[in-house]
């Protein structure tokens, strides 16, 4: 079980370093022009820290623990630009379905990001898994 939480703990530490130079620093200008007007002055940390918590496990659960395919990084970078796809696009385009304004090239834009950011805190993931319990 110790395994499992470090496996966590890097994928969560990957997803954190890199989204928040993603949303802080890269991409802040483009939401800033597609949402500016929706978006609050300061982020909700209570929701932020749950999906922080619970988008890594998840990914962990699906891409590395649950399949047979652990030992194959190229399957856990693409099972893992899988689920960041389809979890990124259902927000992107519930949003584009139910909010007014929301731009289609930010969706585009986001669901191409979380794509690769699952694709790499999963290889993060996979890397500390491979040190904590080399598989057969």
């Amino acid at each position: 079980m110790k395994h499992l939480f470090l496996v966590w703990a890097a994928m969560t530490a990957t997803m954190l370093v890199v989204d928040l130079l993603w949303l802080g620093v890269i991409a802040k200008p483009i939401y800033q022009e597609g949402i500016g007007h929706l978006m609050t002055p300061k982020p909700r940390l209570e929701a932020a820290a749950l999906f922080y918590a619970l988008y890594p496990l998840g990914a962990m659960l699906f891409v590395l623990v649950l399949p047979a395919h652990q030992n194959d990084w190229l399957r856990v970078l693409g099972i893992g630009a899988l689920f960041g796809f389809f979890a990124y696009a259902t927000y992107d385009l519930t949003n584009l379905a139910t909010l007014r304004d929301w731009p289609w090239r930010l969706a585009l834009i986001d669901m191409l990001w979380g794509s690769a950011l699952t694709a790499l805190m999963s290889a993060a993931g996979l890397a500390v898994l491979k040190a904590v319990r080399p598989l057969q």
